[in-house]
């Protein structure tokens, strides 16, 4: 049964906040561990992490040592992330702020991270903001970590229903690169732009992956949630016929560009 989209033109992921912070995966540790390789993330770095939602990005950089700002204009996202991170014995300053128009000090951050984000944003003002508050020298990282569709998989066929429920939902069939980031920067002046990508799995039981997609742009932060319940019977039915392996083994990509700020960043 196809249901109507709520009326709001953007997501909004403060309506799915539980359900972002229970099931959504965290990046994976061994992001952290290529970024501090190349001298990104590493003990006592200053980190202002953009769009921080439930702060999945934040504390990966502080467990590694780094003192983190995690920002967001949605305080329903981050009281989710300040009870996580309160739950994992770590510290982040989480503050109430977008992306655009951080309202912090010039040159206050050695590293801006964004973390399944950098679409939301005016990707230009962004940039911009970035490099007023990064040092010189600072660096920006954009990353993300995707689900993978391949023909006959969990992902394909949930995106398969996401569109059914959601016709205005415009994501199925992505694969976990975002190239135009690059654009982004380069336009905006950055330096010394380079990208990695590799993939891993993630485990879900089903009742994770339900709440895992709940949680996406597609069905919690954009649907009605009488629609949202809907949706989720449908997924519920949909994977007792047909993928009957519990936990599912769902391929994810992880995606990161890294640049250097703007050498006359003002």
């Amino acid at each position: 049964m196809a249901v109507r989209p709520c009326p709001e033109a953007d997501p909004d992921f403060g309506r799915t906040a539980a359900d972002y912070a229970r099931h959504r995966a965290g990046f994976p540790p061994s992001l952290f561990d290529r970024l501090r390789r190349l001298g990104i993330g590493t003990p006592g770095q200053s980190v202002v992490d953009l769009g921080t939602g439930t702060g999945a990005l934040a504390r990966g950089f502080a467990h590694a040592g780094c003192r983190v700002i995690g920002l967001d204009p949605s305080e329903r996202m981050l009281a989710q992330g300040r009870a996580l991170t309160a739950e994992a014995g770590l510290e982040v300053d989480f503050r109430t702020a977008r992306a655009e128009a951080t309202g912090l000090d010039d040159a206050c951050a050695d590293v801006v991270s964004a973390g399944q984000c950098w679409h939301w944003f005016d990707r230009a003002a962004a940039a911009r903001e970035a490099a007023r508050i990064l040092v010189p020298e600072g660096r920006i990282v954009i990353a993300h970590f995707d689900w993978i569709p391949v023909a006959g998989n969990v992902v394909d066929a949930t995106e398969r229903l996401i569109d059914a429920h959601n016709p205005g939902w415009k994501a199925s069939g992505r694969q976990g690169l975002h190239p135009a980031w690059l654009r982004d920067l380069g336009e905006a002046g950055y330096r010394g732009i380079e990208t990695f990508s590799y993939d891993e799995s993630v485990l879900y039981s089903h009742a994770g992956w339900r709440g895992r997609v709940r949680a996406s742009a597609g069905v919690g932060a954009s649907l009605a949630p009488e629609a949202v319940d809907v949706f989720d019977r449908d997924l519920a039915s949909m994977l007792a016929e047909r993928f009957a392996d519990d936990p599912l083994e769902v391929p994810h990509r992880v995606f990161a560009v890294i640049a250097t700020r703007p050498a006359a960043a003002s």
